[in-house]
């Protein structure tokens, strides 16, 4: 099975919204995405098939492509913290056909370049492709974080980690540095009201997937010194990582993928910005609806 076989970014137009709105119309990514591949059907092989250009997993691909023209369609939109929400014209868009919420949302991203064109030339594209390394800031702000932190020096992704955990309220986070140690990259401690937790965490650059042999690796590392763990990566997680990750009987470890990170930098305000004009009003007919 290569990529080819696979369902193309526009295939899951439909899929993500019927799926949103089955669990409620509103979800995180992680529960948007194992919502889609089981309303789909997607075989554990075909979540394990990566670009031939080795840049990563092409089924979580296609799915944020997705999510990205179904918000420049006004279909769905973000709620903060990685959230999902499926807008009232989503939930309209539930009753039409696959092709027309295809075109719909095609028509809304060509609507969008138009408006950016003056600012910032756009390759042309075809109408069956996502703009795949067009940098003109469609897709989301998450590819271009992403991008950087890939990039980083070890130690500086090692120290951006550290300063993460402290600001979401670690104390004595240290980076080891060192080589030999069963992969741990450093320590900290999680205080929660009166108690307290030993936590060991691992750093990974990735551009592809983590797959379970690293997960269990890591557990190995951390038995007999802490029941806490933490992975953080610029990637993403296997299912079989995932699943071992949380496995009966077994220490669990956290787990916090690239779309995640990008979430708690954004939360923290660490290296992202946030320019927002809010104006709310309350739309008591939506409450109606549930």
């Amino acid at each position: 099975m290569d990529q080819n076989d696979l369902p193309k970014y526009f295939e899951f137009f439909k899929p993500t919204l019927l799926a949103l709105d089955k669990i409620g119309g509103s979800a995180s990514l992680d529960e948007s995405n194992d919502a889609v591949i089981e309303l789909m059907q997607i075989t554990p092989e075909a979540l394990e098939v990566e670009y031939t250009s080795g840049n990563g997993l092409v089924i979580p691909d296609r799915l944020s492509w997705a999510r990205s023209y179904l918000k420049i369609g006004g279909l769905l939109a973000s709620g903060g913290r990685g959230i999902w929400l499926l807008t009232d014209a989503g939930r309209d868009a539930l009753s039409s056909s696959e092709a027309e919420i295809k075109a719909q949302c095609l028509a809304a991203m060509k609507a969008a370049l138009a408006a950016r064109k003056k600012a910032q030339p756009v390759s042309s594209h075809s109408s069956d492709e996502p703009l795949e390394n067009d940098d003109t800031g469609i897709h989301d702000w998450r590819d271009q974080l992403l991008n950087i932190l890939k990039a980083m020096d070890p130690s500086a992704f090692e120290r951006l980690a550290q300063r993460l955990l402290r600001e979401s309220g670690f104390v004595k986070v240290e980076v080891t540095g060192k080589t030999g140690d069963g992969g741990i990259d450093g320590t900290g401690i999680l205080q929660i009201s009166l108690m307290s937790f030993h936590v060991l965490f691992q750093c990974k650059r990735y551009q592809g997937s983590v797959g379970s042999g690293a997960v269990r690796d890591f557990r190995g590392a951390m038995m007999g010194r802490t029941d806490k763990g933490l992975i953080i990566t610029t990637g993403t997680f296997s299912p079989d990582a995932r699943r071992e990750a949380t496995r009966d009987g077994a220490p669990p470890i956290d787990l916090i993928d690239g779309a995640a990170l990008c979430e708690k930098l954004k939360e923290l305000s660490l290296g992202v910005e946030t320019k927002l004009v809010e104006e709310i009003a309350v739309k008591p007919a939506w409450f109606e609806q549930l």
